[in-house]
C-alpha cells in the first residue's frame, strides 16, 4: 500500500511541476544556424531542453554569448526571446517567433545603445537543421573557423 502512495505522490508531483516531455513541445525544430538577410547576422541554436532553455550564440561576425536564449509555446505558436549584453550589446535583444509555413524566424530586433527596434526576419541556412546535408555546420567552434560564412 506504502509503494502505490508513493508512486501516486511522484506522479502527482510530476504532474503539478509543469513538466513537459521533450517530444511534446517542438521547440527541437529551433535548432540549426538562423542568417538574417541584412548584413548576415547568425544566431546559433545548439540544443533546446523541454523547459525551452536554449544553448545558443550569436554571430555578428564573431560569436557572442547570449545572457538570456529561451522559447516558449503559446498555443500553437513558438516564440523565442534572446538577450545581449557582452561585447558592446548592453541589453539588446530579438523578440521572435517561429513561421513553421515558411521555416524563418520573424519579429523584432532592439537595439539598446541606440534605443531602436527593428523588424527583422532569420531564415534557416541550408547546411543547417531540417534541410541540413550530409555536413554538419553550427557549433561555436565551426562558427570561429567559418567567419566568411557569417558576414
Amino acid at each position: 500500500m506504502s509503494r502505490l502512495v508513493l508512486a501516486l505522490a511522484f506522479a502527482l508531483l510530476a504532474l503539478g511541476s509543469g513538466a513537459v516531455p521533450a517530444q511534446t513541445t517542438g521547440f527541437e525544430v529551433l535548432k540549426g544556424r538562423w542568417v538574417r538577410p541584412d548584413g548576415g547576422y547568425t544566431i546559433n541554436i545548439e540544443s533546446v531542453d523541454a523547459n525551452g532553455k536554449l544553448d545558443a550564440a550569436y554571430a555578428n561576425p564573431n560569436p557572442l554569448p547570449f545572457a538570456k536564449a529561451e522559447a516558449t509555446r503559446e498555443s500553437e505558436t513558438i516564440k523565442l526571446f534572446l538577450e545581449l549584453r557582452a561585447g558592446g550589446y548592453n541589453g539588446s535583444t530579438y523578440t521572435l517567433t517561429y513561421d513553421p509555413t515558411n521555416d524563418i524566424l520573424i519579429g523584432v530586433y532592439f537595439q539598446a545603445v541606440i534605443q531602436q527596434k527593428f523588424d527583422v526576419s532569420s531564415s534557416r541556412a541550408e547546411d543547417s537543421g531540417r534541410y541540413s546535408s550530409n555536413v554538419r555546420f553550427g557549433s561555436k567552434a565551426d562558427m570561429k573557423r567559418d567567419r566568411t560564412n557569417v558576414r
